[in-house]
């Protein structure tokens, strides 16, 4: 099983982030769901 260092957790955490912003911009409605999905899609989501 592969165990994330540091490095891989820090990662992590700043992509959360970003998909975090993303996500309230969308909500918000300063960022369209046209706009939304490709971003999303990168996520896996």
């Amino acid at each position: 099983m592969y165990r994330y260092d540091s490095i891989d957790q820090q990662l992590i955490n700043e992509r959360v982030a970003q998909y975090r912003g993303q996500i309230e911009r969308n909500l918000a409605g300063t960022l369209s769901d046209d706009e939304l999905r490709p971003l999303r899609l990168q996520n896996g989501l």
